[in-house]
């Protein structure tokens, strides 16, 4: 968009159309308060558990689920919304740190997002989408197939968070089922009303959504220091090893070569309907899947952390051996959505993982720590003996999207 109107003045508040691929320092600034909203999900989740108190343990899981959905959700409206518009140019800049105080509010607000809090929470939600709306109106001043996407999606987020408004004067399983309903309609809203209309920069929303899987990974690792807070005996210092071992290997099986064949295939899709879509369900959807997955592992490392030579029990359990299954299925669904091929090892190692759980629950926590560990690493070493002369032509460009392999 043009900085000046048509009367050539310079407009009041201005929306300068992105030009280039590379993720601004406001960018990276911005994603900083979702640092802390990922921290607040998981001390949600782990709250029942490790505080031991009458809540069931499910209860917080599906809680701090929910909320990382909604915040999700947001995060990804301004993921597509800065691939659009350049957030450094005019006021869009102090509309952006409008929008990341809010964002901190509903963060702060996490661990009373289904009690005391819920109203704030509700409120700083609003304020966030609020802006987000504003913003992309402004963008779409010129691109009336835009506008009219922007419209829709107006529809559905006033959807979600009146939903949460009403949410907030209730409690039980009458509010979950309403945020529940409001994370199905708000982020269901684009694949309803359609693709048609958007606009992205593929090298910039590829890279957006890798820097924020570093930040989900990033958690794990705090999870990590979070639950050694007794003395560092040797229980703990193999347990820390080993939680770096999973990391790393969640790090290699999205970076190695995952996330170099997701921008190819991202920039060689033809612009509009087809390049809107992989975008919208590779990352906007299966993304989410990755950062809940690692949420989840980190809730279970966390508890491991807290007491190693223990049993657990059957939800941090679930957590430690299913978020790092239900990472490796969302790279499974990644490789189906845009290579409509399977991914049989990621598929097969996810099952183990999954099969594990009954077991995990009868072995001290740093023996399903360690197994997790050497399962992932196992995977890592197979696929890169297997698919090594694959791997070396993709990581040098001489083969633009992966036929085969991981």
């Amino acid at each position: 968009m043009s900085a000046t109107d048509s009367a050539g003045r310079t407009p009041r508040v201005s929306a300068t159309l992105r030009q280039d691929e590379r993720v601004t320092p406001l960018e990276l600034f911005f994603d900083l308060v979702f640092v802390l909203a990922l921290t607040q999900c998981t001390t949600l989740m782990a709250h029942p558990t490790l505080m031991g108190h009458g809540t069931p343990a499910w209860k917080g899981l599906v809680e701090g689920l929910l909320v990382l959905g909604m915040l999700w959700w947001s995060w990804v409206g301004y993921a597509w919304l800065t691939s659009v518009v350049d957030p450094e140019e005019g006021t869009v800049r102090l509309v952006m740190f409008a929008a990341m105080a809010a964002f901190l509010i509903a963060a702060l607000c996490v661990p009373g997002a289904f009690g005391s809090e819920a109203l704030l929470f509700a409120c700083a939600y609003a304020a966030v989408r609020s802006a987000h709306i504003m913003l992309f109106m402004l963008a779409s001043r010129q691109d009336e197939a835009l506008r009219r996407s922007v419209i829709g999606l107006a529809g559905s987020t006033a959807i979600g968070a009146g939903l949460l408004f009403v949410a907030a004067f209730t409690d039980g399983g009458v509010q979950l089922g309403l945020w529940g309903l409001a994370l199905v309609l708000d982020a269901g809203g684009p694949y309803l009303f359609g693709a048609d209309g958007w606009r992205l920069v593929p090298g910039h929303f590829a890279e957006r959504h890798g820097l924020i899987v570093i930040i989900a990974l990033g958690e794990s690792i705090v999870a990590i220091g979070v639950g050694a807070q007794h003395q560092i005996d040797a229980g703990i210092v193999v347990a820390a090893v080993l939680g770096v071992v999973v990391a790393a290997a969640l790090w290699w099986v999205y970076f190695d070569v995952t996330a170099i064949v997701a921008e190819r295939r991202l920039s060689r899709a033809e612009p509009g309907r087809e390049r809107n879509e992989i975008a919208r369900d590779s990352y906007s959807y299966l993304h989410f899947l990755m950062v809940a997955g690692i949420a989840l592992l980190a809730f279970g490392l966390k508890v491991t952390l807290n007491d190693v030579g223990e049993h657990l029990a059957l939800i941090p359990a679930a957590a430690l051996l299913g978020g790092a299954a239900l990472y490796l299925l969302a790279h499974v669904l990644f490789r189906l959505r845009n290579m409509h091929t399977l991914s049989v090892w990621r598929l097969l190692c996810a099952v183990v993982l999954l099969a594990l759980v009954p077991a995990a629950v009868r072995l001290p926590a740093l023996a399903t720590l360690g197994i997790l560990a050497a399962l992932l690493a196992l995977l890592i070493a197979y696929e890169a003996l297997r698919y090594a002369d694959m791997r070396d032509r993709v990581r040098h460009q001489l083969e633009p999207l992966a036929p085969r392999g991981p």
